[in-house]
């Protein structure tokens, strides 16, 4: 489980202050995979019944249907209304996974009540892979209200680790370390060496 752990008082006497928070990106992760899960189901359903018109806006809205709200194109706005017009709980399970990004952005009583909120319309949605992540949010609730109250997140060091093995690519072939070593230390350990010729 993607949980980004700060150690508890038990494992750690020295740090009993420490809390243990979820990374963000990994919760709204979770009701993407339960988005993409509802639409495979649904094509798969709705396909082996009908070859009707109901089957089009859900063959190839993946994209749309994992893509944030504000990101969309005009035409994958077209595409998501016309799932909204042919199949209203793949179309619920989408705003789901919208107002669960939403709370990451609020302040922490706001977010905490819009948690609530959307726990109880998950419960009782009847889709079975949201009624399964409201369990999952709920046994982490705690972790989440942490995380919302120190806005922590993984993001950074993520990004670190991405630079960093695309730096590892390019110094491949070099004959020892040093060079991947003094690449990164230029890119992101603030060096700026006098370069020979310049003021």
């Amino acid at each position: 489980m993607p949980i980004v752990k700060i150690f508890t008082k038990k494992e750690c006497p020295r740090c009993p202050q420490a809390k243990q928070c979820m990374d963000p990106f990994h919760v709204v992760q979770w009701a993407t995979e339960a988005v993409d899960a509802v639409r495979r189901n649904t094509y798969r359903t709705v396909h082996q019944w009908s070859r009707a018109r109901s089957v089009r806006p859900i063959k190839g809205a993946r994209w749309i249907l994992l893509k944030n709200r504000d990101d969309l194109t005009t035409e994958q706005r077209v595409g998501l209304a016309a799932i909204q017009e042919a199949n209203r709980p793949l179309y619920r399970a989408y705003l789901l996974k919208e107002q669960l990004r939403l709370v990451f952005r609020l302040p922490v009583a706001e977010a905490m009540r819009q948690l609530d909120r959307w726990l109880v319309w998950a419960r009782r949605s009847q889709i079975p892979e949201f009624v399964a992540l409201a369990r999952t949010i709920t046994d982490q609730r705690d972790a989440i209200r942490s995380t919302i109250e120190l806005r922590a997140s993984n993001g950074r060091v993520e990004a670190l680790n991405t630079s960093l093995r695309l730096l590892t690519r390019q110094a491949y072939g070099f004959h020892s370390p040093d060079a991947l070593i003094g690449l990164a230390m230029l890119k992101h350990g603030g060096l700026c060496p006098p370069l020979p010729g310049r003021t």
